[in-house]
Parts: C-alpha cells; structure tokens; sequence
C-alpha cells in the first residue's frame, strides 16, 4: 500500500511529506498529519501532535525518566510505556493526539551540566539500554507474536538522539554548533548501545538522529552512523528523523 501511495504523489507532495507538519493530499484522500508529539513519562501537549481539551484535560504523568529509572524495575518502565500508550490510542480515537510519538530519549547522560538530563535514564549505559528496551515495547506492542516482532504498533515509538548528544548551549556553543570529539572506543562502549538495545531488542519504529556533530560530520548526514550501522549492522526496519 505505501508503494503504490508513494508511486501516485508528485515530487512537490512527496517533498510536502518529509516534514512534521504533513499537508493533506486531498486528490488522493490523504488527510494532513502531525508527526510530533512527546510521552517521555506521560502523554503530553509540548508537541503540536497532541492536544487536551474538556473531553480529555490531561494524562497520566508519571515521574521525570531519570527517577523512574533510579528504581532499576524494568516490569515498571515496561507497564509505564503500556499505561501512556493506551491512553494515547484513547486520545486518538477522539482525534486529540497522532500516533507517532518522539520518545524515549536514550542519551547517556553523562555531564550533569546538560539541561534535558532529566529526560534521560541516566548515565550508565546499561540502565539507559535495559530502560529503552522496556518502555519502547510497552509503548508499541499490542498482545500477540507480531506485536512484539514489531510488525504491528499500538504506536510509534521513537529513540532519540543519535548519537553522542548531551549539550544545548554552553559557553557560546550551541547543540546546532556542537561537534562531539568521542573515540571510537568510547562511542561503542558509551553511547551506541542503548540506540542498538531499541532497534534490536525493542523493534523501535524510528530513530531521531541528533543536532550535532560527531568528530567533524553531522550525525543526520553521516553514511556510516546511520545507513552503515542503524539499517546495515542493526536492521532498522522504520524511518530516521531529521529534527
């Protein structure tokens, strides 16, 4: 079916489809879609994908990532996702949220100075990859073998941000400017493994490629980050986001 949608659009409608405010294609009977929308601890309006209103003024927010990482219960992270995405689905339903939501987010957070900490499992990587895996299945899989697989979603899930992201403005520097100088030791040990534990364990839809640089190359146009390693070495079978 995306096959043949893809093969009936114009260049100017597939090139109106390569962003998170997607327009309409109206000949063909496809509505406008917002691909943005947040649930790092709870269905939330920060994204324009999501709204509340009086037939539903809020969602069940559960502690910052960080906290709730610090219980090391991974039936807990597990049951948290399942909770936030079935009231996603029931916002949807009611046509209050999309089904795409750009969560969790999976960076090691290893400089305490960085703002957007508290979003983050922490700073050891194998908490960070066992959170990632737990959250990302309760969020997508619905009860039965495919589910699991990936194959069918509850909803999109999406880790973020690949890779080697822990700055957003610092002394002059900011996120869009930052060039992370990591060895490749260092990378492998430190900051891949908790993006390769959501593509090969927990089947995440999607990966969010990240504002800076690694060692000189911007990490949304580096080859080898992202068609060598997310589709060739891990598998990734969904799409990047360019944020």
């Amino acid at each position: 079916r995306a096959k043949d949608l893809v093969s009936r659009l114009t260049l100017q409608e597939k090139s109106q489809q390569l962003v998170n405010p997607s327009t309409g294609i109206s000949r063909l009977g496809v509505p406008a879609y917002e691909w943005w929308s947040e649930a790092l601890h709870g269905v939330s309006n920060v994204g324009p994908g999501t709204r509340f209103d009086k037939r539903v003024p809020g969602a069940t927010s559960f502690p910052a990532v960080i906290l709730s990482a610090a219980s090391f219960n991974e039936s807990l992270w597990y049951k948290m996702g399942q909770v936030v995405s079935n009231e996603a689905r029931a916002m949807y339903n009611v046509d209050l949220a999309g089904l795409t939501f750009w969560s969790p987010n999976v960076n090691v957070f290893r400089d305490p100075r960085w703002g957007r900490g508290q979003e983050t499992p922490g700073e050891d990587p194998l908490v960070v990859s066992r959170y990632a895996v737990n959250y990302v299945r309760g969020l997508q899989e619905v009860d039965d073998e495919a589910s699991v697989k990936g194959d069918r979603l509850k909803v999109s899930s999406c880790c973020k941000h690949y890779t080697a992201y822990d700055l957003d403005n610092w002394k002059g520097v900011d996120r869009f400017h930052f060039d992370a100088k990591v060895t490749k030791q260092d990378l492998e040990d430190t900051y891949q493994p908790p993006f390769k534990s959501c593509v090969l364990e927990g089947h995440v839809s999607s990966v969010m490629c990240s504002y800076n640089r690694v060692n000189g190359i911007p990490t949304c146009a580096d080859p080898d980050l992202l068609q060598g390693v997310v589709r060739g070495q891990w598998g990734l079978d969904g799409f990047v986001f360019y944020p």
